[in-house]
């Protein structure tokens, strides 16, 4: 099992999977949504808009993952996830843990080696960085143990500053 953290643009990450703080639409957004829909080009859109009009019509549920083809970006595959908003009541951390932990499961059932993940929840949404960190980091070292021999071997998290990387690197270095 190898978790890292490490300041970056996720767009430009070179792993088999960067993970999506999508919207409930999977039709773009802003933030890390908006960028990796930029970055991926307009056949992500249409992807996504071909997951809305079959298996998804009604959006993407909080919580929950779903991955496309990642098009432009180095990157194999985009996982969507849509992390919990705090500022419309969504509180519930086992929401924000399950952003990760089903994005896992979708990258285990694409047996990617190396996923990325930003700080879902973080920015817009509204969920404290310290609880966010905690959350994404507990979540996804119980998901590797429960799994050892699943894919992915490699979590890293790809955040936008020194002060995120901290709190990450905090938790990661927690026993």
């Amino acid at each position: 099992m190898n978790m890292s953290v490490e300041i970056g643009d996720l767009t430009r990450v070179e792993a088999d999977a960067v993970v999506n703080a999508a919207n409930s639409t999977l039709l773009g957004g802003g933030g890390v949504d908006g960028a990796i829909h930029a970055a991926a080009g307009p056949r992500l859109l249409e992807a996504c808009r071909r997951l809305r009009n079959t298996t998804h019509r009604d959006g993407l549920t909080v919580g929950d993952a779903v991955a496309t083809p990642a098009f432009d970006l180095p990157a194999s595959w985009v996982i969507h996830t849509v992390g919990p908003n705090l500022h419309r009541g969504q509180d519930d951390p086992a929401l924000l843990a399950s952003c990760f932990t089903r994005s896992l499961d979708v990258a285990a059932e694409l047996d990617v080696r190396s996923v990325a993940f930003p700080a879902v929840s973080a920015g817009a949404y509204g969920w404290p960085t310290a609880d966010v960190a905690r959350i994404a980091v507990g979540s996804c070292r119980t998901w590797l143990a429960e799994h050892p021999d699943a894919s992915p071997k490699q979590v890293r998290f790809v955040v936008l500053d020194q002060r995120l990387r901290d709190m990450f690197d905090a938790e990661l270095q927690a026993a």
